[in-house]
């Protein structure tokens, strides 16, 4: 159930074109750019394949909820993705209330 609900996240964000240039950026960037394009939900890669994992995972994540928690936004969805048992990231959806 979680691949799927995955999976329709991925797609939905990809075949968005306002969400297609969201991935891989820095996430005060995005949310910035929420705001300006008036989106009223975000789905943002968070990763944390490099560094320490733990600890550069929950740093990731926070820097990304604080970007769009002061914009106005909730955090909605946090999906991790694990490959081949290893934690690559998260896929974080925000919305608007």
């Amino acid at each position: 159930m979680q691949r799927l609900l995955l999976a329709v996240l991925l797609a939905a964000a990809v075949a968005s074109p306002a969400h297609a240039g969201l991935f891989d950026k820095n996430p005060d960037k995005v949310a910035q750019e929420a705001v300006t394009q008036n989106l009223r939900a975000v789905t943002l890669w968070v990763d944390a394949s490099w560094g320490f994992r733990n600890q550069g995972a929950a740093n990731a994540l926070s820097r990304a909820h604080q970007a769009f928690t002061t914009r106005g936004y909730d955090v909605v969805s946090v999906e991790p993705y694990i490959e081949n048992g290893d934690l690559q990231g998260f896929f974080v959806t925000y919305q608007k209330p």
